[in-house]
């Protein structure tokens, strides 16, 4: 205690005179310091620490919740907690092995917790002895050679910072039944408290030089916008390049990662949480972070992994959005990531391997619209087309731009030449009759001129050959405050409809005149049927009632009505809620028009 006294008083006087303002940063400077983070688009977060002795169980029992949160959810008193510390010793810990295994799955970054919520530090840090190297049998730094090893095998390293700290003195539990969150600060704390970060932030830029720092726990009421802008300039004024995340500051609102725009907030990228925006971020840098399974931590009992072909489409599906993908491992106590993690992350290097360049250094898709088949990313003079689902037909459509193309291909056969067929407002490619991947198989169309490609029309659905016409979740168009499509491999719906005003709409083409059955695939949670919803097509309407289905993610197909469209071009379907009976009114995956004939 004596030395953590002595210290605080150190990191006091010393934090007078360390704040320096920071420079001014031109829009250039600006893409400069974030080009490599945006051609990265793929990294390993990496969540370890005292947690993962426990792993996810206390007193015998099982602790609902990520098992780092179990200091919080179960609760354990700090004087309990403190004794994990003592049997914390990673003793297989290869950080070797962690980066090589990062850098074959094709990601270029690695962030890790220096400190989570509990406020163990990973490092030796020398205001506070609540670290690996003074409270546990290992004894060693544990980030300095990952850091080394990232640089030495061509890796960029980050680190994870916590601003709420369940262990420091400044702080005490605020929640129910001895739940330390929302963790309240002492009075008159609040400068000691922030001294201490600084002084731990500051050892961890001297001795890593992270390129990144990932901040997490902003959300007490205590920590301002003031204070995150103050902390943002803080960190560039120690390295001018270094990047850090939005949450330094209170610019996320809540999962969403970067929704609020009413003032200009710290921070150079937002983070969506274990979830992917419907239409991205656009306009801004931001990237999904995400577990393989449900916790972040390692949790013995979790073994809910999410499998590796959705783990890939997922990486597809961000990076078409414009984002990048942290995609988490949480090591055991002895310094192994689990067998499940790397079995995935094998997975996703072999797919990587043939297909990266349609990941690394990409933009998003140049279509306004998630097409049915799969999705777009935007390279170096060209487009990859992702097909998640091979068309039986083997005729690819893509909306036309207006630049000229040379030649298409598949990734993995770039002196094989396919075929494309010029329409009046897309492109058909002639593919192959297999799929040269289960998962995504790439398509590359070579553009002449500029690589963000602009089209003549917006993205509609087109009539099937069959006649019919399929409108899927992931293509409608939503309306309002809070409905939106929720994507794979959750729910892959349009769902959050709490506002009765919002509504979604499809822009679909004819070629086949006629009548159709108007069949819909919707889902409702137990106790929330009985709302009143309209589905109107053009200028004919049909009404129906929502059934309870037992579950939001619970989808039952029910015919609804016949809709006659007897001239072919285009056509818009829209779904209103007439009457809202309950919190939610419905989730809808996909709404079939079926030729009666």
């Amino acid at each position: 205690m004596a030395r953590l006294a002595l210290a605080l008083v150190l990191a006091q006087l010393a934090m007078n005179s360390m704040v320096l303002p920071v420079r001014a940063e031109t829009p250039q400077q600006h893409a400069t310091r974030m080009a490599w983070w945006r051609e990265a688009r793929f990294g390993m977060f990496v969540h370890w620490g005292v947690y993962a002795v426990p792993a996810g169980e206390y007193d015998g029992r099982e602790v609902k919740g990520p098992s780092e949160w179990l200091m919080n959810n179960a609760p354990v008193p700090v004087g309990e907690y403190v004794k994990y510390a003592s049997r914390f010793n990673p003793a297989k810990y290869d950080p070797a092995a962690w980066v090589a295994a990062a850098k074959a799955a094709g990601m270029k970054y690695i962030v890790i917790t220096s400190k989570h919520h509990d406020g163990f530090c990973l490092w030796d840090s020398k205001v506070t002895d609540y670290d690996v190297v003074d409270a546990t049998p290992y004894g060693k730094d544990l980030l300095a050679p990952l850091a080394a090893e990232c640089r030495k095998q061509g890796l960029h390293f980050g680190v994870y910072y916590s601003i709420m700290d369940w262990h420091h003195p400044s702080q005490e539990p605020g929640g129910k039944n001895g739940q330390y969150s929302p963790t309240k600060m002492k009075d008159g704390k609040k400068p000691e408290y922030v001294a201490y970060m600084k002084a731990q932030l500051k050892e961890l830029t001297d001795e890593l030089s992270p390129e990144v720092f990932w901040f997490d726990g902003e959300w007490p009421d205590w920590w301002t916008e003031a204070d995150g802008r103050d902390l943002y300039d803080y960190l560039l004024s120690l390295n001018p390049n270094v990047i850090v995340n939005n949450r330094v500051g209170k610019g996320r609102k809540g999962m969403e990662g970067l929704s609020k725009s009413d003032q200009q907030y710290a921070g150079d990228f937002g983070t969506p949480e274990q979830r992917i925006p419907p239409q991205g971020l656009p306009g801004v840098d931001w990237e999904s972070c995400m577990t393989m399974n449900n916790s972040w931590g390692y949790k013995k009992t979790d073994h809910q992994f999410k499998s590796a072909p959705d783990l890939i489409r997922n990486l597809i599906d961000i990076a078409s959005k414009g984002g990048n993908y942290l995609l988490n491992v949480g090591p055991t106590a002895e310094g192994e990531i689990p067998a499940e993690s790397l079995d995935r992350l094998a997975a996703i290097g072999q797919w990587m391997t043939i297909n990266g360049d349609a990941i690394h250094g990409s933009t998003a898709s140049p279509f306004p619209a998630i097409p049915a088949w799969g999705r777009v990313t935007t390279g170096d003079h060209k487009l990859y087309l992702c097909v998640f689902d091979w068309p039986k037909d083997h005729q690819l459509v893509v909306p036309r731009l207006h630049n000229q193309v040379p030649g298409q291909y598949l990734i993995s056969n770039p002196t094989g030449k396919i075929k494309l067929q010029p329409n009046i407002d897309s492109w058909t490619i002639l593919l192959p009759d297999a799929a040269p991947d289960a998962t995504a198989s790439v398509v590359v169309m070579e553009i002449e001129g500029n690589t963000a490609p602009v089209t003549d029309e917006p993205f509609v659905v087109e009539q099937g050959t069959d006649g019919s016409i399929t409108l899927a979740a992931h293509n409608a168009t939503t309306h309002g405050k809070l409905v939106r499509y929720e994507p794979q491999p959750y729910k892959n719906t349009v769902g959050y409809w709490a506002n009765p005003d919002d509504w979604y709409d499809w822009q679909f083409t004819v070629t086949k005149p006629g009548s159709f059955q108007v069949v819909i695939q919707q889902g409702c949670g137990k106790g929330n049927g009985g709302s009143d919803v309209s589905v109107t097509v053009d200028d004919q309407a049909i009404q129906f009632t929502v059934q309870d289905t037992g579950g939001f993610q619970n989808f039952i197909d029910r015919g609804i009505g016949i809709v006659t469209l007897d001239k072919p071009g285009p056509h818009t379907l829209a779904i209103h809620c007439l009457k809202k009976a309950r919190s939610a009114v419905m989730d809808c995956r996909q709404v079939l028009l079926i030729p009666t004939k």
